[in-house]
């Protein structure tokens, strides 16, 4: 009853019509907002500070921080205690390119141009600048880490050098090592494997990427502290990425006996057959191929998800320890008082949830993210020079959890990182992207998010609650949107990954609070235009009584409210 009751609830504004302004501010909130802030006007909460800026590589917010009981990332967790964590923050398309080059951007899958791995933005779609670029134009050394931008055509080869950057990005040496046979079978011999915890003294070069780029990343934080010149440091690190492969010491941390399998490893039955992803780069695997498992549903035997996860869950903690590295040592050059760090993923991985691995949908377990900003004297108290803030912590032997400093609930998204970002170190945000932007080389998608950082939870249930005017809370209520491509109605060997000659069909899909909702509808490559009469398949789950999305109501539901909306928001 109280789920019918709340649909009702959605249903009602229909009657009335929606506006295009699902989006707009009034004037009184724009009022409030300090958009358009110069370095002359009221600085921002972390005025001229340095960014450290954290994103990893397909991690899901399996964290302490996160309420995860099994997971051990006491460093991030000691972050999130000094930070305001978004709950349920959602990347713009759940694969790598795509993802990074939007939040990059601040610009959405539909204005960079890209689905796939095979264009650069700024020849393709428009000469946008991208957010490192724009503190490089206002005076900081930007400097890129590891995977940052998606390596390739994407950022055309280069990582967006030199625009974005002001020295060349590093790799660490050992990245080109990643796909190869290193994993040592029960045989003794060398296997490309999913499953791959590893001696890292046998590793090329005795070591591993993350651990190359955490050095490389102290390296010119101690060079940064001598030239006392502003700096925005982008560390990217590879794991939790397939191949799972971390050092094997990690395995000890999740005895195989303590891990389950997912809560709904079974295909929904009334999934849509286009929203299925039949993780192909899994298939692809040794020790995957060696199960010969049928293709485009398996399963994977009980015992090997079983074991996929505990070695994701090993890889997060291994992950950990090389943050919980990087920030103690933002300590020990004294710069924890000055500095802001973010912390983020550029999508999540499914991990058996509907029957499915990796990324490419459009759930929640692909598109949840974990969000956090530290923001010294605003998240958290002043910090005295010399004031150890993060101490490193050994997942071995740290038992006791940290519960963050701040907590939202708001729906956000990764494009608004750009905006914020600006907010919150004094620069001017950029202006909001006009509805045709490919012209603008300065603009955002994005909205900044500094707004929710000082609202406390009690605050929104009392708005929430005691919104005497429905059609203006349904308007305002705020929203992810996600999207995906696919080449056909059925899994194809191409559906994770379709380039974009091959797409035919996009999947836009609509995250509030309460209900997730997804189109499929029919695209045309060559114009990059979707036809929304044109609808292959739906999907609505609520979140309140389903809330790990199995149970599509799509067809016994009358959703033309949630379609209205939808369609407000891409005419903008």
């Amino acid at each position: 009853m109280a789920a019918a009751a709340r649909l009702c609830l959605y249903l009602y504004p229909c009657l009335l019509g929606l506006s295009r302004g699902v989006f707009a501010f009034t004037s009184e909130a724009a009022a409030a907002t300090p958009w358009l802030r110069t370095r002359g006007e009221a600085a921002g909460p972390g005025d001229g500070m340095n960014v450290l800026f954290i994103v990893v590589d397909d991690l899901r917010p399996v964290l302490g921080c996160y309420g995860d009981k099994l997971v051990k990332s006491p460093n991030i967790d000691q972050l999130a205690s000094h930070s305001v964590v978004f709950s349920n923050a959602y990347a713009q398309q759940a694969v790598c390119a795509p993802s990074r080059v939007s939040f990059l951007t601040g610009r959405r899958p539909d204005s960079t141009r890209l689905y796939d791995f095979y264009s650069y933005w700024r020849v393709h779609a428009g000469n946008y600048s991208t957010m490192p670029q724009y503190f490089k134009e206002n005076g900081y050394v930007t400097l890129s880490v590891g995977k940052v931008f998606h390596p390739g055509v994407s950022s055309n080869y280069s990582d967006d050098y030199p625009h974005s950057w002001s020295v060349p990005p590093f790799h660490p040496s050992t990245e080109k090592y990643e796909n190869d046979k290193t994993c040592r079978g029960k045989d003794g011999k060398l296997y490309a494997n999913l499953v791959c915890p590893v001696d890292v003294t046998e590793m090329p070069s005795g070591t591993l990427p993350d651990i190359q780029s955490t050095e490389e990343a102290i390296r010119l934080m101690n060079v940064m502290k001598t030239s006392k010149q502003k700096f925005f440091l982008a560390v990217g690190y590879h794991k939790p990425h397939i191949p799972l492969r971390y050092p094997q010491e990690f395995l000890k941390l999740y005895p195989f006996e303590n891990i389950t399998l997912a809560p709904d490893p079974w295909v929904p039955e009334k999934l849509p057959s286009v929203a299925y992803n039949p993780w192909m780069d899994i298939r692809q695997r040794d020790d995957v191929k060696a199960l010969n498992v049928s293709f485009p549903y398996g399963p994977l035997p009980d015992n090997f998800q079983r074991r996929i996860r505990q070695s994701y869950y090993a890889a997060v903690s291994y992950l950990d320890t090389q943050v919980g590295q990087l920030l103690n040592a933002l300590d020990d050059v004294g710069l924890s008082n000055s500095t802001i760090v973010v912390f983020t993923a550029d999508h999540g991985w499914s991990l058996g949830e509907h029957g499915e691995w990796a990324k490419y949908s459009n759930f929640d377990v692909a598109t949840r993210v974990p969000l956090m900003f530290y923001v010294p004297g605003m998240t958290t108290p002043p910090v005295s020079r010399g004031e150890r803030v993060f101490p490193y912590l050994d997942p071995f032997n740290h038992i006791l959890g940290f519960v963050p400093q701040g907590q939202s609930k708001k729906v956000v998204e990764l494009v608004s990182l750009f905006s914020t970002l600006a907010e919150l170190t004094g620069l001017q945000v950029p202006a909001v992207c006009p509805k045709t932007s490919f012209h603008v080389a300065l603009c955002t998608e994005g909205s900044s998010i500094v707004r929710y950082f000082n609202a406390s939870e009690e605050k929104v249930k009392e708005e929430k609650d005691g919104c005497d005017d429905t059609f203006r809370c349904f308007n305002e209520e705020t929203v992810a949107f996600s999207q995906y491509p696919r080449p056909a109605d059925t899994p194809q060997w191409n559906s994770d990954k379709p380039k974009l000659k091959d797409i035919r069909i996009m999947g836009y899909s609509m995250r509030t609070s309460d209900y997730r909702y997804t189109l499929w509808v029919r695209f045309n490559p060559n114009n990059f235009s979707a036809d929304f009469e044109d609808v292959h398949a739906g999907e609505l789950y609520m979140v309140e009584t389903d809330p790990n999305q199995d149970y599509n109501i799509y067809n016994n539901t009358s959703h033309a409210c949630f379609l209205k909306k939808l369609l407000g928001f891409l005419k903008q």
